[in-house]
């Protein structure tokens, strides 16, 4: 290779000038890539004056969730039946019982709702089939891809508001009925229940749905379980159904009547 020279004219740089710009260059390559660890994991909230529980809320739990760990050759990995099918067979599991997706869909209809966007949901939690307790702020914004959603709870166990300290995703102890208010009517939706009824007709409820693919959830705090369709619903669709009722009973989202096209 020729060596490269200096053009005419250029002063050469003494040992300390080089040293001190390499400084510079390390320091603002620190800076940006600490900017990219800090955006990473924190996901930017509505302003915190904003949201008022004074209002006529509601509480959803979500019950056997499926987001338990694996270690997956050399890395540990939420199960998933579409990915690890192998593996759970390998350690004589159903794969047909890991489905965190559901659980993932369950939480992003519920913080999209318009029950939600008018800071009526009190709180959000989510149980785990490992007996692991979840609080989702509502303030939350999700990932709105699973992947993201998966890292950030896989590596961190908790979700910290952007420019915050402030857990809006948070690994609580035990059992969720010490977080529920003490009047509250615990009501739990299963296809399975003989009482098909009309939620518009419930107010001030504490919602327990289950965010599993199969089973059946039984669980001893809930007052009463009700069903809201004939047919067997996702988990998402019967959160949409949910939300929906509470949106006209309390009348917070207009409907827009367009007229048919011509």
């Amino acid at each position: 290779m020729r060596r490269a020279y200096k053009m005419k004219g250029q002063k050469r740089k003494n040992k300390d000038e080089n040293y001190d710009s390499e400084q510079e260059e390390l320091v603002e390559t620190s800076k940006k890539v600490k900017t990219m660890v800090d955006d990473m994991p924190r996901i930017p909230i509505a302003p915190p004056d904003t949201w008022n529980n004074n209002k006529q809320s509601v509480i959803f739990v979500l019950e056997n969730a499926s987001l338990e760990l694996g270690k997956v050759g050399k890395t540990y990995q939420i199960l998933r039946s579409d990915e690890h099918a192998t593996f759970l067979r390998k350690k004589n599991l159903n794969p047909a019982n890991y489905r965190p997706n559901i659980a993932f869909q369950a939480i992003q209809t519920i913080l999209d709702s318009c029950v939600n966007k008018t800071r009526r949901l009190k709180a959000l939690y989510v149980s785990t089939q490992q007996a692991d307790l979840i609080e989702i702020k509502p303030r939350l914004r999700m990932p709105r891809t699973y992947k993201k959603f998966a890292a950030q709870l896989l590596h961190k166990h908790h979700i910290n508001a952007s420019g915050s300290d402030e857990k809006l995703l948070r690994l609580i102890k035990n059992p969720v009925t010490k977080y529920l208010p003490a009047n509250s009517r615990k009501i739990g939706f299963s296809h399975s229940s003989e009482k098909l009824v009309d939620i518009n007709e419930e107010m001030d409820l504490v919602f327990v749905l289950g965010a599993m693919a199969n089973g059946k959830m039984d669980k001893d705090y809930v007052d009463d379980y009700i069903s809201i369709s004939e047919c067997q619903l996702s988990v998402a669709y019967a959160i949409s159904m949910i939300t929906n009722a509470v949106e006209r009973k309390i009348k917070i989202c207009k409907v827009i009547e367009k007229s048919p096209m011509m």
